[in-house]
């Protein structure tokens, strides 16, 4: 007992300081960090440097650890502190060389750019290098203490991000495997496309697709925002007010950080990425913007033919060409050092080598070819343009240096103008969409280059006096480049600028409403399908009653919600997964274009049940999906569904990666409660369709909102899902979460008399003496 007593103390002792006085190295002049009670940093400073100094400080005093595995999966080198299991990351990993395109960064930025970046560093080492006892709780458990943190650490949390976003190299694979099950048109039909025309089928054969899918992680369903902004001439207070509410895997901590500078030329507030010195989305004292994820095809496969009898070379379209090969160790703990050797064609690392079970097939090995890992690294020097930007022209121009996760940026400022643009790097095809593999030695599908700037989608003061964006299309039939046809569906926006319009003037409490809104236009486009079921079981015609009486809010405290989507989960698994067989589970999703189809008639051969001698209708999948799904209810809550509720099904669940692992620690560190929405409203809360069919938890959702309006900088509403600390001592490490569930925000402010009138802690940053 003593010792848990004396370890519990210990483990305390992880908590930063946030008042009083520290003397650090670094920087020029003395900071000072303001906390208010929600644990949102206040950063005044004499300089833009030493304001990027308190950033960094600020990230490491409160999520150091997520900091640590983000460079650590960046750079494949997780197997250190987590042994065998994460092997197989690491390999993929060092495959793609992320770290060693980061440690490039400094000398592609400017030197204003670069100076703010080593201030940066400078600040997380000064906490590192200040913390007598461990740093974060974990450091314990793994008993390291962590490496000095370095610029090209902060360039690969960009790339990870990026990784995250852009991965649509999977998409590919399944398409491939499908392909060779079920023909070109049928595979079609399922991502909801017209036929193709005659192609040259699947490229890689379906076990060479599932050896690659089983390393290459997928882009999870769900990922994606809102945001909106609206003209002041639309604005209650008469300038512009900008909502951006970004939708991510849930975790806890979660992704995002608010903080607040002040410095000289600096006045800027918002959500930071811990362990990057930008504010992704905010304002400053002229302008605010907000991201959401445009979702473009910026990854592609390509199959390379290996000459025989020579692993080095492989063939292109002008003859044989050596591979760029090099080596990597990665160490493990408790284990012996395993060997990984990457090979890169001319489109990029060799990703097949990454996997154990990939067997090569007549001497074919597959590249990957993906945006992030060509040439710069400028990101960065955006995000630092970005924040001191004063109108349109800075605006832009800062965005000339971000290279991806291509997003769609809003924009508005003080002179009432508002805009869009979406900057990023997207490939140019010699020919095809990317949607498949490529034969890498016929020339097919080869990047020829990068859309041009000034020719991605953008827009400045529309008419409508208002610009939405979530995820959805993005470009007119007329826009001459392709960027994806794996665009969301367009329910989210459609909402969104429903009730943008339904006013002509809007005020921040109407911004906020549109974020929490709850109405699913899914749900009122396929639940008169459900309506005309005629259930023989008096549970579902009980069921049946409520949807008829509907008015399609995903409410946690009603049933309805819970029997539609219930229901829609066992109809589409009625539907296709007797042609897809093994492939399905990789395949199942909620596929609304396909299943629009089916259900309108166009598709209706999908509903027959092909291990049947009878020729099932659509009708009758309905019914028997409506059945499966009663009976699947009635086992978990009960026999009366006007009893059931949407929340006991559907609660947001945030798990902690690290200590959440941990059975004695998981009640203690991760969290769950019941939550509003569903997969396709604004107030987005996305479940898997694979999970038991009485389980809906939103795993990808809502991970942070923010909402800027212009006319006051005391106005700013901001809110996460979790808290601002990721240390299970701290106060602030959940406090957030109930706030967040019920739809409520907290204040943001930016003039030094509101930001005082709000200070709960003040800690000063006195430079230390130069020797």
């Amino acid at each position: 007992m003593t010792a848990a007593v004396i370890g519990f103390f210990w483990l305390r002792g992880s908590l930063p300081m946030i008042n009083g006085t520290l003397t650090v190295a670094g920087p020029a002049q003395r900071i000072d960090i303001l906390r208010d009670d929600n644990g949102i940093p206040h950063i005044y400073a004499a300089s833009a440097a030493d304001a990027y100094f308190g950033l960094g400080f600020v990230h490491a005093q409160d999520r150091l650890w997520q900091m640590e595995t983000g460079r650590r999966a960046g750079a494949g080198r997780l197997s250190e502190v987590f042994g065998t299991r994460t092997v197989g990351i690491d390999r993929y990993l060092r495959t793609l060389g992320l770290m060693r395109r980061a440690e490039t960064v400094e000398s592609a930025l400017d030197p204003d750019a670069r100076a703010l970046l080593r201030a940066y560093v400078a600040g997380v080492n000064a906490r590192i290098r200040q913390a007598a006892s461990p740093p974060a709780p974990e450091f314990v458990l793994f008993r390291y203490r962590p490496e000095d943190w370095r610029p090209a650490d902060s360039a690969v949390l960009v790339s990870m991000m990026a990784l995250q976003l852009d991965g649509n190299a999977r998409d590919e694979l399944l398409r491939n495997t499908l392909t060779e099950r079920l023909g070109e048109e049928k595979t079609a039909a399922l991502w909801g496309e017209p036929p193709p025309p005659p192609q040259h089928g699947a490229v890689l054969p379906a076990t060479a697709s599932d050896a690659l899918a089983a390393i290459i992680p997928p882009a999870p369903r769900g990922l994606g925002s809102n945001n909106w902004v609206v003209s002041g001439e639309r604005a209650a207070n008469g300038r512009p007010m900008l909502a951006n509410d970004p939708h991510l895997t849930l975790a806890t901590p979660g992704p995002w950080y608010l903080v607040h500078l002040e410095a000289p030329g600096l006045s800027v507030a918002g959500a930071t990425l811990p362990g990057v010195p930008a504010v992704i989305v905010g304002r400053n004292d002229r302008i605010a913007w907000g991201v959401t994820n445009t979702g473009s095809d910026v990854q592609d496969l390509f199959a390379e033919r290996v000459v025989p009898g020579t692993p080095s070379s492989y063939l292109t379209p002008d003859g044989v060409e050596a591979f760029a090969e090099r080596e990597e160790t990665i160490t493990v703990k408790d284990s012996d050092p395993v060997t990984q050797r990457v090979r890169e064609s001319r489109h990029g690392p060799i990703v097949s080598d990454a996997s154990p079970l990939y067997a090569a097939d007549e001497g074919e090995v597959v590249a990957l070819s993906w945006s992030a890992l060509g040439e710069g690294l400028r990101t960065l020097q955006a995000g630092f343009r970005l924040a001191a930007a004063r109108d349109w022209s800075d605006f832009t121009h800062a965005l000339r240096d971000y290279e991806g996760p291509q997003q769609n940026f809003v924009y508005g400022d003080l002179d009432g103008h508002i805009g869009f643009y979406a900057p990023g790097r997207i490939p140019i095809r010699s020919s095809g969409d990317g949607k498949r593999p490529n034969r890498g030695w016929t020339g097919e599908g080869d990047w020829t280059g990068f859309i041009p700037f000034d020719d991605l989608p953008h827009a400045f003061d529309p008419d409508e006096g208002r610009i939405a964006t979530a995820n959805a299309r993005i470009t007119g039939p007329d826009y001459p480049y392709f960027l994806t046809d794996d665009w969301a569906e367009s329910y989210r926006v459609d909402r969104i600028v429903a009730l943008l319009d339904a006013q002509q003037t809007l005020s921040p409490d109407d911004f906020s409403a549109i974020q929490n809104d709850a109405l699913s236009l899914f749900a009122e486009e396929f639940a008169p399908y459900l309506e005309e079921a005629e259930p023989k079981s008096e549970p579902a015609r009980a069921a049946i009653a409520l949807i008829r009486g509907w008015d399609q809010q995903m409410r946690r405290d009603r049933p309805e919600p819970l029997i539609f989507s219930a229901w829609y989960r066992a109809l589409t698994r009625l539907v296709y997964a007797d042609e897809l067989g093994d492939a399905f589970p990789n395949a199942w999703g909620f596929r609304t274009k396909f299943m629009r189809r089916v259900l309108d008639g166009e598709e209706a051969r999908w509903c027959d049940d092909i291990g049947t001698d009878a020729t099932e209708s659509c009708g009758t999948m309905a019914e028997m999906a409506l059945e499966e799904a009663i009976a699947a209810l009635t086992t978990v809550f009960g026999d009366e569904p006007a009893t059931w509720k949407w929340g006991d099904a559907h609660p947001a669940v945030a798990p902690n990666q690290t200590l959440g692992q941990i059975p004695i620690l998981s009640r203690l560190v991760n969290l769950a409660a019941p939550l509003d929405g569903g997969p396709f409203t604004v107030a987005q809360a996305r479940y898997r369709m694979a999970d038991s069919p009485a389980a809906f938890p939103d795993i990808h959702g809502v991970s942070l909102r923010l909402l800027f309006d212009l006319a006051s900088p005391d106005s700013t509403r901001a809110i996460l899902p979790t808290g601002q600390s990721g240390n299970p001592f701290s106060s602030w490490y959940d406090d957030m979460f109930p706030k967040w569930r019920d739809g409520t925000t907290v204040p943001l402010p930016m003039t030094r008399s509101a930001v005082e009138a709000a200070t709960a802690s003040r800690l000063e940053l006195e430079p230390a003496a130069e020797p």
